[in-house]
């Protein structure tokens, strides 16, 4: 089913320390531009700093923490987009194939600017900035 998804090349998505490195590379091999923040000596980065990498990369921001979300709303930032998985547990090829799920349904969003909620039975999708 995942191979059967559009999803954009251009797409680049920056995973904090807690999503496995492996999907990094799984990402990778799905042709997706994926660096984890363990790879570039990020990982103990405060959020903030994570952001500001992201913004400056035009990359995509995944992450099991709520304060991204929270420091875009603080911020009144329109990027970059941040993308919560809120689901517990998920191996490596799990994230891989969520992901790439939500970069296909998500893709428009994704680019104008957004912070979305990935939870076991739906994505929320709300623009930036937060107000």
């Amino acid at each position: 089913m995942i191979e059967s998804l559009s999803y954009p090349k251009a797409m680049k998505l920056l995973l904090d320390q807690g999503l496995p490195l492996s999907t990094a590379a799984l990402l990778r091999d799905a042709g997706i531009d994926t660096i984890h923040v363990g790879a570039i000596e990020m990982s103990e980065a405060e959020d903030a700093e994570i952001i500001q990498r992201a913004r400056k990369e035009g990359r995509v921001v995944a992450t099991l923490d709520a304060d991204f979300h929270a420091l875009l709303a603080l911020g009144g930032a329109v990027s970059p987009s941040v993308i919560r998985i809120r689901i517990e547990r998920l191996r490596a090829q799990a994230f891989t194939d969520l992901l790439l799920v939500v970069i296909a349904e998500c893709e428009d969003d994704l680019e104008q600017g957004s912070a979305i909620t990935v939870e076991p039975s739906r994505i929320r999708i709300r623009r930036l900035p937060l107000l």
